[in-house]
């Protein structure tokens, strides 16, 4: 018996298929950023020996000297790697990912936590591929006169989220660093062949749809997420996915990623069925300095869910089964692509520029 759809979703659909989210674009301004703080700082030394580069425009840069070989099925620009190392059926998913204090986390964080976020935002990737994790490998840098005994908080949070994947932690490397603590992740994992879900998929008229809630993960989210790898194998076992990545960089960002990946395509998101967390909701009502709700759910980040895009007349299916399947974790459909270019936002004031938003380390 299919699931009965709430108003928004309903109301979400019928504007995809009906062409109800609009195609002119009005020339007035869009809404201004202003992003809440998710990290503690951005990498201000590391900002000061490069200048005024930002992130994106540094790996636009280093990319091109990537050496590649005949392993390489899709190299740097994805979630993951994906690599043909001969396995019959199977390819290889590579991932490489890091937490630096005072970035990603705050120096009184429960270290127990800090090892979940570090090993659990590269699980996150793999699953946004379509995959399985399979072996990690770890390596932490610490201060002088950090305790022991919070790496080993570190390794337990680590290694509990790790055997709960069943994954692998197979060895590393532990160096000093003068100053913060930090924690880098490697991990491998694999993916029917032929099966890897990239960002640059997406076609014009897909339907949009993200997992979960957006926005205000600064309070606990970031430390606590669980990756949706159950629900991005479900998806990709049982559906067409064009495209898919994880939020963790801000919504308005990473569809970003998607559409440009996918040859400059365009997309069209309807703030009504925006999945905004509660936290980013109460955190707007405090007034003063703090971001709207809409705003929150677009660039806050680090919420690490999934956002993807399948045909239009999926759609519904996709919802249903989802809702069957996982009947704790919302799905939200929320726009559309199109084959012009931009992000664009539609709310009760009409279509206008979605915020750029997104965090970008050197930004």
């Amino acid at each position: 018996m299919p699931i009965r759809h709430d108003g928004v979703l309903a109301r979400s659909l019928r504007q995809l298929a009906g062409g109800g989210i609009g195609r002119s674009r009005p020339a007035h301004a869009g809404i201004g950023v202003r992003r809440a703080p998710l990290r503690a700082g951005k990498g201000g030394a590391l900002r000061a020996m490069l200048g005024p580069m930002r992130e994106f425009d540094l790996v636009a840069r280093l990319v091109p000297m990537l050496p590649r070989n005949d392993f390489v099925v899709a190299g740097a620009g994805d979630d993951c790697a994906v690599l043909d190392l001969g396995e019959p059926g199977w390819q290889a998913l590579f991932k490489t990912d890091a937490v630096v204090e005072g970035i990603h986390f705050v120096a009184d964080a429960p270290p127990e936590k800090v090892g979940h976020k570090a090993i659990a935002r590269a699980l996150s990737d793999v699953a946004a591929m379509g995959g399985m994790p399979v072996a990690a490998v770890v390596t932490l840098a610490l201060p002088p006169g950090r305790e022991a005994a919070w790496a080993e908080g570190v390794y337990r949070g680590l290694c509990r989220t790790a055997a709960q994947w069943q994954v692998a932690v197979v060895g590393g490397e532990t160096v000093s660093n003068p100053g913060h603590a930090w924690l880098s992740v490697a991990l491998m994992g694999r993916v029917r062949r032929g099966k890897a879900v990239l960002r640059s998929g997406a076609r014009a008229g897909d339907a949009l749809m993200v997992s979960g809630e957006l926005g205000g993960s600064i309070a606990g989210h970031h430390l606590e997420f669980e990756p949706r790898l159950r629900e991005a194998a479900w998806l990709a076992a049982h559906h067409d996915v064009h495209a898919m990545i994880d939020v963790s960089d801000g919504l308005a960002g990473d569809l970003r990623h998607v559409l440009e990946a996918s040859g400059g395509l365009g997309a069209e998101v309807l703030a009504s069925a925006l999945p905004v967390r509660a936290a980013a909701r109460a955190r707007a009502r405090e007034g003063g300095r703090a971001t709207p709700a809409i705003l929150a759910a677009l660039t806050d980040g680090e919420d690490f869910e999934l956002l993807f895009a399948v045909a239009p007349a999926d759609a519904v299916r996709v919802m249903d089964g989802w809702r069957a399947e996982f009947p704790g974790t919302p799905i939200r459909c929320i726009g559309k692509v199109t084959e012009g270019p931009g992000a664009w936002l539609r709310d009760a004031r009409g279509l206008r520029p979605m915020p750029r938003g997104g965090y970008e380390h050197l930004g």
